[in-house]
């Protein structure tokens, strides 16, 4: 199977290359093969069974503990027993859908707007972020009356029909929307010695003229805030500005992808485009959103959902059930009384600049770029500095076996994508640091 997708291919298992896989993990493959079929995808050349989470903490079939340097899913750390509470409190009571009033609901819909700027007053409930960022979408096509959409080159939004394809990120099998533009990722050495804020809404406008000539016209810029699929691009801070001011000029829409960035992670800011001191015209969250209960949302300016809620009736059957409602409640709750935005703003400083010491010291290490705890790390060619995949894979390999799980990002594929629970502490910052020094020992002595 040739590597197609750098988000589902490149750090994936492969049945042809499974010499020295224990026979139990090899026997369960082939049966989640035979029953699930082959659209699935596994982690690591040698597959982990995990069984149990706690905090930022895996454990696998045989007791083993890892790492967890990769899931922003368990937001709040695996097995939070806050969230667990509140979801076993609210099955035992209810659950059904919001053709029903549910208190619940509506004060979480009140208290998450209340951490978005004033110009953000509607929520609307899903289950994934996939959902979420399709609604965005129509939205946005509604409320311009027009269809083209500008994503990044990399991007990954979700796997509905819509949104898989304003997907690059899926690969070469994905067919991408003709009305669809992209636009390169934010890395300044692209820009050269162009100021990349203007360099950046240059590109964006370019693409936007391109769409009207097409004839499609431009409704919205898709874009996660760091660009984690692109490579992880948060730097500096505010150079969003100009571009989010070129797509309001166009008329068109800024839907702000908040899916990796969003919910405290980038420890400075609650959501990503807060870093960048733009308002957004819709917000899309999902992942980190219920702790690994199926909860999503997209949030509006009211004037821009108009057009779209005051046509269509929307529903979806699980989307703010009260149940997932609870679970995203006790997310809220508990990142602000544990101080994890704090904690990911501290613990993500010295994560980074303990990794750009370590970089000082190996030539495979390229640049070190993130915002709390939201880091990727460049693996290169130490006889070019060119973009060394195989080297960055090796070393995804060697840090699993040193029971660190993490993965890989960016058009290339070399990009250590480092995004663990926001309880990650400083001893599992020490520990992530001191396996990624033997690792680069291991693979480029």
């Amino acid at each position: 199977m040739a590597t197609r997708s750098t988000i589902m291919d490149t750090n994936s298992f492969r049945p042809e290359a499974a010499e020295g896989v224990a026979p139990e993990i090899l026997a369960m493959t082939r049966r989640r093969a035979r029953l699930l079929g082959p659209a699935y995808r596994l982690f690591y050349r040698d597959p982990v069974h995990l069984v149990r989470g706690e905090g930022a903490h895996l454990f696998d079939a045989d007791g083993e503990r890892y790492l967890d340097v990769y899931n922003n899913v368990a937001s709040v750390g695996h097995g939070h027993p806050r969230v667990v509470e509140a979801v076993h409190r609210q099955m035992t009571t209810l659950n059904t859908h919001t053709r029903y009033l549910h208190e619940a609901v509506l004060d979480y819909a009140e208290d998450l707007l209340g951490t978005m700027p004033a110009q953000i007053g509607r929520l609307m409930l899903l289950c994934t972020g996939s959902e979420a960022n399709d609604l965005a979408v129509r939205v946005a096509q509604a409320h311009t009356g027009r269809r083209g959409v500008i994503v990044t080159a990399e991007a990954y939004h979700g796997n509905t029909a819509v949104v898989s394809q304003l997907s690059p990120a899926l690969g070469s099998a994905q067919p991408l929307a003709p009305w669809m533009r992209t636009v390169p990722e934010p890395d300044p050495r692209l820009a050269g010695s162009e100021d990349l804020a203007g360099w950046y809404a240059a590109q964006v406008s370019a693409q936007i003229a391109d769409l009207e000539r097409s004839g499609f016209g431009f409704a919205a810029f898709l874009a996660d805030s760091i660009f984690s699929s692109d490579g992880v691009f948060p730097d500096p801070a505010g150079f969003l500005a100009p571009t989010v001011d070129a797509v309001h000029s166009a008329g068109g829409v800024f839907v702000a992808d908040e899916v990796q960035p969003g919910f405290a992670r980038t420890g400075s800011a609650f959501w990503g485009f807060e870093r960048h001191g733009v308002v957004p015209d819709v917000v899309t969250t999902g992942k980190p959103m219920g702790n690994g209960i199926p909860v999503s949302g997209m949030a509006a300016r009211p004037e821009v959902l108009a057009s779209f809620a005051g046509e269509l009736p929307y529903f979806n059957t699980f989307g703010g059930n009260p149940v997932s409602v609870a679970a995203a409640q006790a997310v809220l709750d508990v990142i602000r009384e544990e101080g994890l935005q704090q904690n990911a703003d501290l613990v993500g400083a010295v994560l980074l600049s303990e990794l750009r010491s370590l970089a000082a010291e190996h030539e495979v290490v390229g640049q070190v770029r993130g915002a709390g705890l939201y880091l990727g790390l460049e693996v290169v060619s130490p006889d070019d500095g060119a973009p060394d995949r195989d080297r960055a894979l090796d070393l995804v390999e060697e840090l699993r076996r040193r029971r660190v799980l993490t993965s890989v990002c960016g058009g290339q594929g070399n990009v250590l994508k480092l995004r663990p629970p926001l309880v990650f502490s400083p001893s599992d910052a020490e520990w992530l640091v001191t396996a990624l020094a033997g690792a680069l020992t291991t693979v480029a002595p």
